[in-house]
């Protein structure tokens, strides 16, 4: 008898701490620990981090981030991107330009024909042949995040 009850308090504390396991696990990273994680989106980074949205980013949201992959911004013509990060208040416009507010998963984008973004103008959103924004495709979408969703694009979206 002493010898069963022993086993049920061991199996327990296994349980327990089982358990305790389980639910110490951490969430999914934020937006942007997602981003660098994923090693394709350096130049964002820095772009980020040159415009001071890292912790925006990194903030509760949630947020929608249409982010363009390194080959993305390496499209963009010659000395844009290094103009850019000297021009902040630029930088700041063309990076928010690819955020919209709130959690839109693809199923959702694929009912929509734009979407207003944090830096206040539309993208345009196209779904007749795949997903495009504006003339980004879409090429792999809810990158599920702990303050948010990342939908990777192969070009950078610049306001008007």
């Amino acid at each position: 008898m002493r010898q069963l009850f022993a086993s049920a308090l061991v199996l327990t504390l296994v349980a327990t701490s089982a358990a305790g396991l389980r639910a110490s696990e951490p969430q999914a990273k934020d937006i942007v620990d997602t981003a660098v994680a994923a090693g394709s989106f350096t130049t964002l980074a820095k772009a980020l981090q040159a415009a001071g949205l890292i912790e925006t980013l990194k903030g509760k949201g949630p947020f929608t981030v249409f982010a363009p992959t390194d080959e993305a911004f390496a499209k963009l013509p010659a000395g844009t991107l290094e103009a850019l990060l000297k021009d902040k208040a630029k930088l700041t416009a063309i990076l928010t330009y690819h955020v919209v507010a709130g959690k839109v998963m693809a199923a959702d984008v694929v009912k929509l024909k734009e979407a207003k973004t944090v830096q206040g103008q539309m993208v345009m959103i196209d779904t007749s042949m795949g997903v495009k924004v504006n003339n980004a495709n879409v090429v792999k979408t809810d990158i599920a995040c702990s303050n948010g969703v990342i939908d990777v694009i192969d070009s950078v979206l610049l306001p008007k």
